[in-house]
């Protein structure tokens, strides 16, 4: 069966779902009252409260509130995750060696719970984000200037990685910090520290924010800064050669 579902299952009932949904590597989700304790890189402690609790294939271990988007608790994948009897409530615990931690969440009434067996092996497109427009420029550099000539992306500095290092057709240095919304006067200082990077360097260091929009204090400070505005929209075609993941866009974002 692909879906297995019970309501108000006694204890018993709910173990022997939970230890069948994990031996066939399904996703199982639990609304139950329980309380939640963890202990790791730091400790914490939920009193009882009706929750909803995700354990899915590949280990991850999750508890959500009724409230906010983030868990309130959570392991990723490959967490070890196994359940048991502690004085007649079910114990669901999940363990993880590096770091050393654990998750324990006792439930002391469950009100629903199911497991079910499903297929996915997409990836999820993205489009419309900063690397789609550093995609872009290297691809046609004239859709930011005629005759800039891009040399390095993730230009690593002492201050971050710089999004795009080129030259423009006089030769002159130039940084591009790419936003694919309204950039901000944040955007601007981080611009600025790159650009004093190049401080040493004889020849012209252009700093460019390129950004859809900007706000009117992030124009001011490029101006004053001697720094420059380039309005560009992120491409938001999907389909393309190139997919970007949610696994590696945020792992790029990580590192700038």
């Amino acid at each position: 069966m692909k879906l297995v579902e019970e309501k108000n299952p006694d204890t018993l009932r709910v173990l022997e779902i939970i230890n069948e949904g994990l031996s066939k590597r399904a996703v199982i989700t639990i609304m139950a009252c329980c309380r939640v304790d963890y202990n790791g890189r730091a400790v914490s402690r939920l009193g009882l409260g009706d929750r909803i609790i995700l354990i899915k294939s590949d280990g991850s271990f999750i508890i959500h509130q009724d409230r906010n988007l983030d868990p309130v608790n959570w392991q990723p994948p490959k967490t070890k995750v196994t359940a048991d009897i502690y004085q007649g409530m079910v114990k669901i615990k999940g363990v993880r060696r590096n770091p050393s931690e654990s998750l324990e969440v006792k439930i002391l009434q469950t009100h629903m719970i199911s497991y079910f067996i499903g297929e996915d092996s997409e990836s999820l497109e993205l489009a419309g984000y900063e690397a789609n427009m550093g995609d872009l420029i290297f691809k046609d550099p004239e859709v930011f200037e005629k005759g800039f000539r891009p040399t390095s992306r993730e230009y690593h500095t002492p201050q971050g990685f710089i999004d795009i290092l080129g030259k423009d057709q006089d030769g002159n240095i130039t940084i591009l910090e790419l936003k694919s919304r309204k950039a901000g006067t944040n955007a601007v200082k981080q611009l600025r520290r790159y650009v004093d990077c190049f401080s040493d360097h004889k020849e012209k260091v252009r700093g460019v924010l390129v950004a859809p929009s900007a706000t009117d204090d992030a124009l001011e400070l490029l101006e004053e800064q001697g720094m420059e505005f380039k309005a560009l929209e992120p491409p938001r075609e999907l389909g393309t050669d190139k997919v970007v993941t949610l696994e590696n866009f945020f792992g790029r974002s990580s590192s700038e």
